[in-house]
């Protein structure tokens, strides 16, 4: 049996476009920051001559959702304390759900 997705009246639907634009937006800039980050560390690691590589996109990228992580479960950002572990479980859990459902090989 199929299931029916209800029809949102139009002030629910203005809601939903507002919302939608704005997770986009948002999504960009966080995007955005996370090469800004990239690019900045390489250009100032050459002008000091260093020979190190710059951390790559997805050091950034795993930084940002580190402390989104930390942020969600009400954490330290510093320290890392303080969280609530059963929502931190059911992130985890939430991601876990996500990857089993479209990335695993079924059968």
């Amino acid at each position: 049996m199929t299931e029916a997705c209800r029809i949102l009246t139009p002030a629910e639907q203005k809601i939903s476009d507002i919302i939608e634009r704005t997770e986009q937006a948002m999504m960009a800039a966080i995007y955005k920051a996370i090469e800004d980050a990239t690019r900045q560390t390489a250009d100032e690691l050459r002008s000091i001559g260093a020979q190190d590589e710059a951390p790559a996109y997805d050091y950034f990228a795993a930084t940002a959702q580190q402390q989104l992580f930390l942020s969600q479960c009400g954490a330290d950002p510093e320290t890392l304390e303080g969280g609530d572990p059963e929502r931190g479980a059911l992130i985890i859990n939430n991601y876990q759900n996500i990857s089993d459902y479209y990335w695993r090989k079924k059968g």
